[in-house]
């Protein structure tokens, strides 16, 4: 591969040349405070709930909701919402400190990895190989992620392929955005297009009372079509970053990424020996079974982590690191997602503190009251937006599975709309919304691995977010028609 210049950053000036827009923490944070102020307008209330024993949850039950006593939250409360969002659970959602161990415990493991410089080894063939076919990558790697979006919600699981992707795409003249992308994207419309996916079409079945197999035709035509724009958008991008790395949105941090992401490295070739092929099959390994673990065996976060653990400690005795090296290696891998584990306590302060304040629940109802007596093509699209807006407020797909569907999916049957379609606006509003919300932890954790500003993540992916809500519109439309 042929060495490429690459320019200086250009100076601009005008007003907004030493602005700098807020990190994710401080983002968080701000929503944090405006939903608390939120619990001082709006009222509170409560819909009653009853066990589901097919999802082992409570459900909320339709016609039941009733104003209680407001609860407002207080300045103390908003700065108790992150530390209370790591353990804090409730009737539909879990607390962040599984997730949060999780990506510390996985930091470890790649920095072991990293240490033993199998994955550099591993980059320089990868890259070799696909020597003027670098593009290839990023369909191949899409499928794959979407397929574990749709088959099994792949969202927390794809953190740990940032630190892997990104050096990739680097050593192939892309940019950390491209890598991001390919990942966020990918395994995002495949969520969007959610066929038999547990945490999203099966729990949002259960909850309406239809087969889950319902409506399936109408979303695996999602995923795909979804699937090949996505692929355009990104692949229109990485072209144009490899043809000049000026248009890169992150172009002015090149030469921090480079360092961080590549470590610098000169022409010299690192030797693909035995023992990191080794390394990189346990690596590769590890990966295989943490997704057949979560998609066959029902693992969670605690088992995971325990699997990457195990797997830690036998690259230590394969790469023979001493005691010392093993533990230096593994923190030191550890602390640089550490920032990563925070924004995941962050993110979940928001619903704490909706949920405290007793607001969620109101603006349930208020959706019910909107979506009655719409016709079927109203009904459907005005069912999506509202989703769109709760699933900001809950970016758990299956948290706002079972909090909407005992709800929304009855109120179809006035409409006209098959409930499996009332699944299929809940499951694209939830897929959309989480490529961008700032309340989710796989968007604000990805892009912090990755080293990609949310505001520059947002401007880029905008014009993708209006092509792929036009077409959701069109798919439900068509969807209310023909069914």
């Amino acid at each position: 591969m042929t060495a490429q210049a690459i320019p200086k950053p250009k100076k601009t000036g005008g007003f907004f040349a030493n602005f700098k827009f807020p990190s994710a923490y401080t983002i968080l944070f701000a929503l944090i405070a405006i939903v608390a102020v939120m619990t001082w307008i709006i009222p509170a209330g409560q819909y009653e709930r009853e066990m589901n024993e097919e999802l082992g949850r409570e459900v909320p039950v339709a016609g039941t909701y009733a104003s209680v006593d407001s609860n407002p939250q207080t300045p103390i409360d908003v700065l108790m919402a992150p530390i209370d969002g790591f353990y804090d659970h409730n009737s539909y959602e879990a607390g962040a400190i599984d997730v949060s161990l999780f990506v510390l415990v996985i930091g470890g493991f790649l920095g072991l990895v990293t240490a033993t410089g199998a994955i550099d080894a591993g980059i320089e063939r990868v890259t070799h190989r696909l020597e003027g076919r670098e593009e290839l990558m990023i369909p191949i790697l899409m499928a794959l992620f979407a397929a574990g979006g749709t088959v099994y919600g792949m969202a927390e699981e794809s953190l740990p392929f940032y630190t892997l992707l990104v050096p990739v795409m680097m050593a192939a003249r892309f940019d950390p955005l491209v890598a991001a992308a390919t990942i966020l994207l990918g395994a995002g419309i495949g969520v969007l297009g959610s066929t038999i996916n547990p945490f999203a079409t099966v729990i949002a079945a259960n909850a309406s009372g239809i087969p889950f197999t319902d409506g399936i035709l109408l979303r695996l035509a999602m995923l795909i079509i979804g699937w090949v724009i996505c692929v355009a958008y990104v692949m229109r991008y990485a072209r144009m970053v490899k043809a000049d790395p000026t248009k890169s949105i992150v172009y002015d941090k090149y030469e921090e990424n480079k360092a961080h992401f590549l470590g610098n490295r000169g022409d010299e070739k690192l030797e693909f020996t035995t023992t990191r092929k080794v390394i990189l099959a346990i690596f590769g390994g590890s990966f295989a079974v943490m997704i057949y673990g979560v998609s066959v065996a029902g693992w969670w976060m605690a088992e995971i982590s325990a699997m990457f653990l195990a797997s830690s400690i036998l690259v230590g005795f394969v790469a023979r690191m001493s005691e010392e090296s093993f533990i230096n290696n593994f923190i030191e891998g550890a602390r640089d997602l550490l920032g990563v584990a925070l924004i995941i306590g962050i993110a979940r302060g928001i619903v704490v503190v909706m949920d405290r304040g007793m607001i969620t629940d109101t603006i349930l109802n208020s959706a019910e009251h909107i979506v009655t007596g719409l016709s079927s093509v109203v009904f459907v699209n005005v069912m999506f937006f509202l989703e769109i807006l709760l699933s900001f407020l809950v970016p758990s797909t299956s948290g706002l599975a079972v909090l909407t569907m005992p709800i929304m999916a009855p109120l179809g049957d006035f409409a006209g709309v098959g409930r499996d379609l009332v699944i299929t606006a809940y499951q694209s509003a939830s897929g959309l919304v989480n490529l961008i919300t700032p309340t989710s932890a796989v968007v604000m954790g990805g892009l912090a691995i990755a080293r990609v500003p949310y505001a520059r993540w947002l401007k880029w992916v905008a014009p993708l977010m209006a092509i792929l809500t036009v077409f959701c519109i069109i798919m439900l439309s068509i969807g209310t028609l023909i069914g």
